[in-house]
């Protein structure tokens, strides 16, 4: 019985994906509004596109998230493409933390699901020789078990590019946080030389080179370019990579744009408080390492403890 229910779903899956590979995109409505969905999805992926090919090219040999893809995962690209359109003209949106993720380490959509995709493979091969190998080892087990060990090594294969992504991106997000309070401090020191908020914002953002100064500086480029005000670019760029303090600025200086002085005060307080949290989040981190190596050495300890006492307990145990 447990045999047939697999069978079926297995290839009740594989029906699955096979319809929705081959299925003809067909967008819901005509005329105007599916003619603009269109193009706002092809805007999107042109975007995102945009930004990890900009990542990559600035990006530095040794900077996390350099590894190269591998020819597996560049033949895989078409087919991930494919997957993303058949997702979002079918009307499944990825996770919005998703999208935060593989924007901050520049990495497109198509790639990761590609990755994915390899993962999968990876897994199931690998799986399936694990458990032909404990079948062929262990005859009392059932037959159904390569087949469950392979399910369960397809889906920790498919998953373990993104555990690793939203790795790299909380890092890349903690290192964004820190850029963004540096920011705001050449921000307010900038107004307080006479300058506008815009060229403020301009200014400060054109002193380093670093991949957080860059992004912003990019942010700030593209607005200009499209004629929309500084403050509604950064409040986009946080909704992209997903950093609330670029979303507070950005409804901070929409509120205070006019008035200098407020400006500088608000930039400060902000400035201020986010030090205080990293401070907080580093001393939360460092105390979390310590408790780790005291139980590191705890365990050491104990270790040391049962190889001193052994030999007494056995030669009790032999005499008795």
């Amino acid at each position: 019985m447990t045999e047939i229910v697999l069978a079926g779903a297995l290839a009740g899956l594989g029906l699955f994906l096979l319809g929705l590979a081959w299925q003809r995109p067909q967008a819901r409505g005509a005329g105007a509004p599916a003619a603009l969905a269109r193009m706002d999805l092809e805007r999107r992926r042109m975007h995102e596109g945009t930004i990890a090919a900009r990542d990559r090219r600035r990006r530095q040999p040794g900077e996390p998230g350099q590894a190269a893809e591998s020819e597996l995962v560049i033949r895989l690209e078409p087919a991930g493409r494919r997957i993303r359109r058949q997702l979002e003209f079918a009307g499944i949106p990825l996770p919005p933390s998703l999208r935060s993720d593989l924007s901050l380490i520049g990495r497109p959509v198509e790639t990761h699901i590609a990755m994915s995709l390899l993962g999968m493979i990876l897994g199931g091969v690998l799986a399936l020789l694990l458990g032909t190998m404990v079948t062929t080892l262990l005859f009392r087990l059932p037959l159904t078990t390569p087949l469950i060990i392979t399910i369960i090594g397809v889906v920790i294969g498919g998953l373990l590019p993104t555990a690793q992504m939203a790795s790299r991106a909380r890092v890349r997000r903690r290192d964004f946080r820190h850029a963004v309070g540096s920011f705001l401090d050449l921000v307010a020191l900038n107004l307080s030389g006479g300058r506008g908020v815009p060229e403020a914002l301009n200014a400060a953002s054109s002193i380093s080179d670093g991949w957080a100064m860059v992004r912003i500086r990019d942010c700030l480029e593209i607005a200009r370019l499209q004629g929309i005000t500084p403050w509604i670019a950064l409040g986009q760029l946080g909704d992209e990579a997903g950093v609330a303090e670029l979303r507070d600025l950005s409804a901070a200086l929409e509120l205070v744009a006019d008035d200098g002085a407020k400006v500088r005060e608000s930039l400060a307080a902000r400035a201020a408080s986010l030090r205080r949290r990293e401070l907080a989040d580093a001393e939360g981190r460092a105390q979390a390492r310590s408790q780790s190596m005291l139980v590191a050495q705890l365990l050491l300890a104990i270790g040391f403890m049962i190889f001193l006492i052994y030999p007494a307990i056995v030669r009790v145990l032999v005499t008795s």
